[in-house]
């Protein structure tokens, strides 16, 4: 079962160089430390600065440099920072390659729930609904399943909607799954010491498993 780290980890190897890449809250704001130095990527945040850095060591925070999640960061050579509108406008303007985003529940179609629990108080939607508008690939972070150990991967999310049909992969503490276009989670691999039949028994939705499952290589 991966920690916080491993899923961090485990998502830094979908990146590719050349993307433009967006960190949601939470888990994905790790996957900045975990992206290999010899790799040209960019990070954007939705509160104004392209070419974020991994987060900073304690002599080197600067109270004023924060990502959208109000977390202190570094920038990167060459950085830029602009207003929230312009960095709206590049998000809607399908300008973000790679979106990665935590997630409270995802249906079998691709759904996903992140930004309220009815009866909760919430500060906002924050700029998730834009992103899984215009994003051109979606990956999820997230618990496989809920501290009572109901599942997060489900047949229909339950929660209000922030997109529909638009998670492409989630990477959870159990496994690495791809949302196919057709309906259902196919299984691609495990996490270290965990069972084909645990990911079983912790997906609601249809779950599509061929062949033998690899173990993740985390490096």
């Amino acid at each position: 079962m991966l920690d916080k780290i491993g899923i961090a980890k485990r998502i830094a190897q979908e990146v590719r160089s050349g993307m433009y890449i967006n960190l949601g809250i939470g888990i994905p704001t790790l996957v900045a430390n975990y992206i290999p130095t010899s790799m040209n990527v960019v990070l954007q945040s939705e509160n104004g600065l392209l070419g974020i850095g991994p987060f900073p060591t304690e002599d080197r925070v600067d109270p004023d440099l924060i990502n959208a999640g109000k977390q202190t960061i570094t920038m990167m050579p060459g950085s830029a920072l602009f207003s929230s509108a312009d960095s709206f406008g590049m998000i809607r303007g399908g300008k973000v390659n790679l979106t990665i985003l935590g997630a409270m529940e995802v249906s079998e179609n691709g759904d996903i729930a992140n930004w309220k629990v009815p009866g909760k108080m919430v500060k906002g939607m924050g700029g998730a609904m834009d992103l899984v508008a215009s994003a051109q690939n979606i990956i999820v972070a997230m618990q496989h399943c809920s501290k009572e150990g109901a599942s997060k991967l489900l047949k229909k999310c339950s929660l209000p909607i922030t997109g529909l049909n638009c998670v492409k992969k989630i990477v959870s503490d159990l496994a690495v799954l791809d949302v196919l276009p057709t309906g259902g989670f196919k299984l691609l691999e495990r996490a270290p010491g965990v069972s084909v039949d645990q990911i079983k028994n912790a997906t609601e939705g249809k779950l599509i498993i061929e062949g033998e499952i690899p173990e993740m290589n985390l490096g």
